[in-house]
């Protein structure tokens, strides 16, 4: 069955299940498309950063994602060879986000989808990819998604690409996305038993100079993350897992009986191809970019959950101003960008230099000097005001909630509950 709507949404991850809800608050009709069937998978993306919990909270979804399970995370500190080099308390933050929130992306993304699901204007097509765009007289007016029996065409006057880094939407409407391979390390993540630890803070470990970042992760495990030279897993793949895990256990000597014990294959690890990169358009007639789609990023400093929230919180007025005045055209769908754009930009440097700085080269010089200006940053302004920049972002961002109609439906009213 086809299907009309307001606003067609490619992908159900945070960006695109935020700005749904915010949409559908606002009175639009949505519909959400996500080519797989089910939130219950493996994710790397879990630690909330205040900001994102701000836009959350005040959109009615922290609290019930948080009963469903996860940590407070009080501090963020650089460990060299068992010496503290760095150690950022969030607990100087203003209340009530004074803390990283270590939170299980599938957790997030049911709250988020339950609350949408509280509306009947609400769509969710599970396990639909898209395959096409739709135009006419060269604007996206929907997409087609689907196989066989299950093939769907969407008409919306706006379609929004939320579908990640490799976003087929984008590829779909011909917008190139330009890679700037500007960090030196890629990541491989597994997860372990915690064995006892009760940390929570987020650890960078600079061991035998391989950095490893580590964090407590619900329910009762570490996520660890093992970094390595820059497209250098091939090689490293090559010598086999057990030379590779061998490796791996040398650089977290707390829990290389964990990784023993839980790292039998190469299918145990996930590999993050690190890097950041631009989609030279984030507009279209009938079609915007949000998330990753639009800016990918590093892992360093836990923004990408943060940056895509801020996103869907930027361009929901936009879209309301849409429907409301009918046009569509990419003039229209990108006011927002110029702005966001210098947002973005001003993570990716702080990114670039917080990679240096934790990241970066193990020679006697900079070992010697890496403490020396850890301990001096600690003491000065500007250790707040990059402590506010990583935790809120490059400027305060809120949701519209004027811009929202009749009270949220209470659980169980929407269509067919």
């Amino acid at each position: 069955m086809d299907i009309t709507t307001d606003i067609c949404v490619v992908g159900a991850g945070p960006a695109g299940l935020t700005l749904a809800l915010l949409m559908l608050r606002s009175g639009a009709r949505v519909t959400v498309l996500d080519r797989t069937r089910s939130f219950e998978r493996e994710y790397r993306g879990e630690i909330l950063q205040p900001g994102a919990m701000t836009l959350l909270d005040r959109l009615g979804v922290l609290d019930g994602a948080r009963a469903r399970g996860g940590y407070e995370l009080g501090r963020f500190q650089l460990v060299e060879n068992e010496r503290l080099l760095m150690d950022i308390d969030y607990g100087t933050l203003p209340p009530p986000y004074g803390f990283l929130l270590s939170l299980p992306q599938r957790h997030l993304l049911t709250e988020l989808f339950e609350a949408c699901s509280r509306y009947p204007e609400f769509t969710y097509l599970e396990g639909c990819g898209i395959r096409e765009l739709v135009r006419e007289g060269g604007a996206v007016t929907g997409v087609v998604c689907g196989r066989g029996d299950d093939r769907r065409r969407i008409t919306a006057p706006v379609t929004v690409a939320a579908d990640g880094r490799f976003s087929r939407t984008r590829r779909l409407a011909g917008i190139e996305q330009h890679r700037l391979d500007a960090f030196a390390h890629d990541i491989l993540w597994f997860r372990v038993p915690a064995g006892g630890r009760t940390d929570r803070s987020v650890r960078v470990h600079r061991t035998g100079g391989t950095p490893v970042l580590i964090y407590d992760s619900y329910p009762d495990c570490v996520q660890i993350g093992w970094t390595l030279p820059h497209h250098g897993y091939r090689r490293l793949a090559e010598e086999g897992v057990e030379s590779l895990r061998s490796r791996i256990a040398h650089a977290v000597p707390d829990y290389a009986e964990q990784v023993l014990d839980q790292v039998k294959t190469l299918n145990d690890l996930t590999l993050l191809d690190v890097f950041s990169g631009y989609a030279d358009r984030w507009a279209d007639d009938g079609l915007v970019l949000v998330g990753d789609s639009a800016h990918t990023h590093s892992p360093i400093g836990a923004q990408g959950i943060n940056l895509a929230l801020q996103d869907a919180a930027l361009l929901h007025p936009v879209l309301v101003d849409a429907l409301d005045g009918g046009d569509f055209g990419e003039a229209a769908l990108a006011r927002w960008v110029p702005e966001r754009r210098k947002d973005i930009d001003a993570v990716f440097t702080l990114q670039a230099r917080q990679s240096k700085a934790m990241l970066g080269g193990g020679s006697r010089l900079a070992g010697a000097v890496r403490p020396l200006a850890a301990r001096a940053l600690a003491h000065t302004p500007l250790y707040g005001k990059i402590l506010r920049a990583i935790a809120f972002g490059a400027r305060p961002i809120t949701v519209r909630s004027d811009l929202f109609g009749e009270a949220e439906p209470l659980r169980g009213e929407a269509a067919g509950a």
